[in-house]
């Protein structure tokens, strides 16, 4: 199942608040050449691009149909690429500025993923990073909770993905033990108000959920997410209802020699 634009957007204003409150915290100084990782439609780069009008974007994403729509987003300044996370990271490539914003959850072994990300910046260069604090909220609690159940932990063969976001204290540590200064860390909830389950639903439905829906048959995803619903409408109790979304937000820069 395919990244859907459409279905991603429709939250677009709720997506879009950590992704201010990340740019907030870089600096214009030094800044030539900058990565967007995990870029998706390319709004956002373009938005950073005209933040920092001296600066050079390329946005990267893994997914053809997001790439799709920002090819006429396309500048002498702004451009973007098909890649993945992983073979960015091996790359040979420096930049002075690193960003990505609810991307690298979807990537494992942060303990390794992260030092090699931060390797390719400059002297001075920059790490912004923003995503979601899948371990705490409820709606991927209770997500991986109903995976592990029957019948759904058979017709998924067992497989789940469990977040690979690691703690605060963690990525202080990882953060300067790779040569970052300035550090900062601030974990903030983005609180969403739903009038019904539904809109809890289609939000998380347009990211966590896909790739445990396209493991379904058209049968499974129908049972699955009624069942889905009826677990958010029990774990709030009562609508409307806010729903406390946790979001990280990573800066720091990398020392200069």
């Amino acid at each position: 199942m395919p990244w859907n634009p459409q279905k991603y957007n429709q939250f677009k204003s709720i997506r879009y608040k950590p992704f201010y409150d990340l740019i907030e915290l870089i600096s214009e100084s030094d800044l030539h050449k900058a990565v967007d990782i995990g870029c998706g439609t390319g709004e956002q780069t373009r938005i950073l691009a005209e933040k920092f009008a001296k600066t050079s974007f390329t946005g990267i994403d893994s997914s053809k149909e997001m790439l799709a729509d920002a090819e006429s987003l396309k500048t002498e300044r702004l451009n973007f690429e098909l890649s993945t996370t992983e073979e960015f990271a091996v790359s040979q490539s420096k930049w002075d500025l690193l960003f990505s914003n609810a991307a690298l959850q979807w990537s494992d072994d942060h303990e390794k993923l992260f030092p090699a990300l931060i390797a390719h910046l400059n002297e001075g260069g920059q790490f912004a990073v923003q995503m979601p604090v899948q371990n705490e909220n409820l709606l991927n609690k209770i997500l991986l909770d109903l995976v592990k159940e029957k019948p759904f932990v058979d017709q998924l063969n067992g497989w789940r993905r469990e977040s690979p976001v690691l703690s605060i204290d963690e990525y202080a540590a990882i953060m300067f033990e790779a040569g970052l200064k300035e550090i900062q860390i601030i974990q903030k909830v983005y609180p969403i108000i739903a009038d019904d389950p539904d809109k809890l639903f289609n939000f998380i439905s347009g990211s966590a959920l896909i790739p445990y829906l396209e493991k379904l048959s058209a049968e499974q995803q129908k049972l699955f997410t009624e069942e889905y619903k009826i677990r958010i409408e029990k774990a709030l109790k009562k609508f409307p209802a806010i729903y406390a979304f946790k979001r990280l937000l990573l800066y720091g820069r990398k020392q200069k020699v």
